[in-house]
């Protein structure tokens, strides 16, 4: 299957440190905890760093499958903290917790991923493995990212601050078609 990718670079893109393909070792998979791609993309063209750039992933997959990339892979983009120099985020288009992210009653995610976003990963996961020669590695955001913190309704009540993908991601079917590895958990 070919994959269109609908290329809308971020305004702040030319900003972020470049990098060879080969630094590229993992993938990074989020749930963007939003309603929709255009809210996705208002999130990410928010500057919130010194540097004049925001946090975005590089790949963002919508309910109907269509790919966009908001920041190429030789580019660093903030998307999981103290992974970016070696890794490529994708977003897919889904609620999450959203939008009470930090209520201790709303830590369920209820939405499934859709077959075309799911497929779209397959054969984007696919490309990249191709043109990033040291790409071997997945890992779901709340692998990376376990810290607690606490939650908007009762502080005494520590709750993760991420849990993207979340349980209704499909591991099994997607570490069978992509050839990557998840890492251990630390």
């Amino acid at each position: 299957m070919s994959l269109t990718i609908h290329d809308q670079p971020l305004p702040y893109v030319e900003l972020l440190p470049e990098r060879p393909a080969a630094a590229v070792e993992l993938v990074v998979i989020h749930c963007t905890e939003l309603p929709d791609l255009a809210t996705a993309r208002e999130y990410g063209e928010r500057v919130l760093h010194p540097s004049g750039a925001g946090n975005s992933g590089h790949y963002y997959i919508d309910r109907d499958g269509a790919v966009y990339r908001y920041v190429p892979g030789t580019r660093v983009a903030n998307h999981v903290r103290g992974h970016n120099p070696n890794s490529i985020g994708i977003e897919l288009v889904n609620l999450g917790r959203y939008p009470h992210w930090w209520d201790s009653r709303q830590q369920r995610m209820t939405e499934p991923y859709t077959d075309a976003q799911i497929i779209a990963l397959h054969t984007l996961l696919a490309e990249l493995r191709r043109d990033f020669p040291n790409l071997r590695r997945i890992a779901g955001h709340e692998q990376l990212d376990t810290d607690l913190m606490p939650a908007s309704d009762d502080p005494a009540i520590q709750i993760h601050r991420k849990l993207d993908p979340g349980p209704l991601f499909p591991w099994a079917e997607v570490l069978e078609a992509c050839g990557l590895s998840r890492p251990a958990v630390p």
